[in-house]
Parts: structure tokens; sequence; C-alpha cells
């Protein structure tokens, strides 16, 4: 799908961005493993997710999809799931690959996990080397960590691990949780920094032991799970693109309404704050463990800044669309420390800067991170983007601030994480 992004005088609304992609996906999986049903509302529709619940039901779990936005599990319990006919698909998503790895370790039969070509030149090996320290039997392809990957579950025993991560990620960590759930013992895991604790708060919300001290984690075999009701908050990485297009077309005004707030996550609005945004958080709901507010942005002037260190974890997805928001900020901005851009849908620190450059931004990659320096003009010209949903919906908003019109090859892979992308972006239009 190609799209023309014509330049935007002002933007103006509100407008509520789709569920939280990282939570979706773990609603599925604990309400898949819980005794009872689990109701998960404000449920992101989008090709990720729905890749997600196409393999529980591989596995013999019923979900139904009431209405717009809401998504019905009638799990089945820790041991519930059943051997599936056929590969388990996960489509473009590297958040169910690498958490269903660990899951289906601890699991009594075997299955064979796979991707879409974008998916399966991901490296799995961060997950598959702890998880074999458990015991767990998984075998890529002529021996490598890619996949399609075989998990050999049927007759394995998974032993408690100490691990120490060399990178902070939401995802290894989440994988080794959930292996740790069908352990012999209590595992710890150490984590460089924290990233996104979304499985520590569901798992704990649906009844099951886990500690957190600092930088480690403690989990423990799981007896039991229990069915939720859990309202699931707007997503603050889709958020960003409203938040960013707001500060960079004049005379804007964006409220952004239930908007995950988590701690974890909501690193991008530090580091607007720090350049100088008008950001305003106000009607913090704080009903569940994962708290969201409504967002108020306003048209602003930006300066740089550094971006680095513990702050990269909580905002590993957002930086692409800050650093278009760099390119029109006083000065210097840098971001180091960001090598995990390599290893995310496409090399994200390369794909950011081409297509910065090509619209005329003053911006250089460095191995771990980028120099951008701003203010510089924008132009509108054809970018092709790939098949990486964040580098799209960034293009796009680079489109409203250039110059002349801007034309998005590959557009349609907006549909993993934000179908009505487009829509509320031309809603917004004054």
């Amino acid at each position: 799908m190609v799209i023309s992004v014509p330049h935007a005088n002002r933007l103006q609304g509100t407008i509520h961005v789709p569920g939280d992609k990282s939570i979706s996906h773990r609603g599925v999986i604990f309400g898949a493993l819980a005794q009872g049903t689990t109701r998960l509302e404000n449920f992101l529709m989008a090709d990720d997710c729905i890749n997600t619940i196409k393999i529980f039901r591989q596995m013999g779990i019923e979900i139904d999809i009431k209405g717009h936005n809401t998504v019905v599990v009638q799990g089945k319990g820790i041991y519930g799931l059943s051997a599936p006919k056929g590969q388990l698909d996960a489509g473009n998503s590297g958040t169910t690959a690498r958490l269903l790895m660990g899951l289906l370790a601890g699991q009594d039969f075997d299955s064979i996990l796979t991707g879409d070509d974008s998916l399966r030149k991901r490296p799995m090996d961060r997950v598959v080397i702890p998880l074999r320290q458990m015991g767990a039997r998984l075998m890529g392809i002529e021996n490598k960590e890619f996949l399609p990957i075989t998990i050999l579950g049927k007759g394995a025993t998974l032993k408690s691990i100490d691990y120490t991560m060399p990178v902070a990620s939401a995802q290894v960590k989440s994988s080794l949780i959930l292996a740790s759930m069908y352990a012999d013992n209590s595992s710890h895991i150490h984590q460089p920094a924290i990233s996104r604790d979304h499985t520590e708060i569901m798992l704990e919300s649906f009844g099951g032991r886990i500690h957190t001290d600092g930088e480690t984690i403690t989990t423990y075999p799981q007896p039991e799970l229990y069915g939720q009701d859990l309202l699931i908050p707007g997503d603050i990485s889709s958020a960003a693109y409203f938040l960013t297009a707001a500060l960079l077309v004049p005379d804007s005004e964006i409220i952004l309404k239930n908007v995950g707030i988590n701690p974890t996550r909501s690193g991008i609005l530090d580091v607007y704050k720090a350049m100088g945004a008008s950001i305003n958080i106000e009607r913090i709901y704080s009903g569940g463990k994962e708290p969201s507010a409504d967002i108020t942005v306003k048209s602003s002037s930006l300066k740089g800044t550094v971006i680095e260190g513990s702050l990269i974890p909580r905002l590993i997805d957002e930086l692409p669309i800050i650093a278009l928001a760099a390119t029109q900020a006083e000065g210097t901005t840098i971001i180091k420390d960001a090598e995990e851009l390599k290893v995310k849908e496409s090399d994200r620190i390369d794909s950011t800067v081409g297509i910065l450059k090509k619209i005329g931004a003053n911006i250089e990659s460095t191995p771990d991170g980028m120099i951008i320096q701003g203010p510089s003009p924008l132009f509108g010209t054809q970018l092709r983007p790939g098949s990486d949903h964040r580098m799209v919906m960034m293009a796009t908003i680079a489109g409203l601030i250039a110059q002349g019109s801007t034309t998005i090859h590959d557009a349609n892979w907006v549909n993993i994480s934000y179908p009505d992308f487009f829509a509320q972006i031309e809603a917004l239009r004054c």
C-alpha cells in the first residue's frame, strides 16, 4: 500500500490510542494458563496480537472476540495446553515468538514455532541460550538459533536457573519467567537495567508468586493461576507518534485518553519534558497495577538532549520517533547505549538515519545510536520504510512537518500494531 502525506498546518483533537500491545499479548498467555475466564477489554486488534490468539487456539484454548476490542479467554490451567496440529506461526511478532519459546519449553508435547520472512531473520539466541541452560531442548534449522525452531517439550524436565542477562530485554526476561513456572525450583534473573515489567505485574495479578528486588527477579514454579478481568490501557508506544506530531506541527494541541504510564515504559515523557515540551499529565487512572492517564500535548520549541544508560530500556521502541523530534530541536541530541535497536523488525539505527537523511535531516549513525543536529528543514519525497511498522509511522509523522508531499510505500505494515493509524492522523488535521 502506498499513501501520500501532505504537509500539515495544524493538528487538533482528542483520540484514544489502541490498547497496549505488550499487555494484550500477555493477557492472552496468562488467560490461557489460568483456571476460569479471563476478559480483556481494550485489547489491541492488530496483526501481532491476533497471531498470539491464533496460536493459543491451535493449542486447544477457546478464545472469543466480542465487539471491536474485547477478548474472552477460557483458560485451562498451567498444564491445560494441548499439542498443536501444524506449526505455530507468530507472523511478524518477536514478542509472541520469544515469550512462547519459554512457555513451550515447559509443555509435555513437541511444537514448531515459526514466523514471517522478517521474523525468521531476527536472532533468537538470546532466548535459546538461557533456556538450554534450564534443560530445554530447542533446535533451529541447521542448528542455528533462527526460526523455525522445534521445541522438544515431551519428556523434558526444566531446571531452575540463576541467570545474568547480558542486555536489558523484557522479551528475554519474560520468556525465562514463563519457563520458570515449570522448573524444579525457584529461579533468579538478574537484569543489567530495569525493563518493562508487564509480565511480572500480570503474573502476580493472576495469583502467581514472583518477587522483584531492584534488578533481580525471583520466580517460582506456579501451582495455579486464576482468570481475571483486565482493562488494558492505551499503548504509549502508539501514543508516541501523536505526542511528537503535536509537538512539531505548529499551533497544535492533542489530548490522548487513557494512555499507559507504567514507569518502565514512560521514558519518552521524561525525555520530551527535558527537551522543553508542553506535556500535561492529568486524570491518572490507578484502578489496576498498570497506571494510565490522559495526556495533553501542545506545539513546543525543543532543545537537544542526551539519551543514554538506564533510560534506554524505558523508551527503546520510541527512539526512532524521538530522533525525528530531535531534527527539529535546537542543538545536538545524542542517543547512545541503544545497540538493541539493531535487532528489531529492522536495524532501526540504519533505518531511522536513512529515512531522516533522505528528507533533509542532519543525522549520523554511531555503533550504538545516533547524533542529530537541529533544527533542520525537511522536504517531502518518496520513502520506503520496508516491513517495519514503527518506521512507517515515523516516516508518516515526518511527512506532516516536511514541505510539500511525502509518499510512503509499504504503508500496510502499520496493521502490525495500529490499524487505524492513518485514519486518526487525518481526523486531527485542521
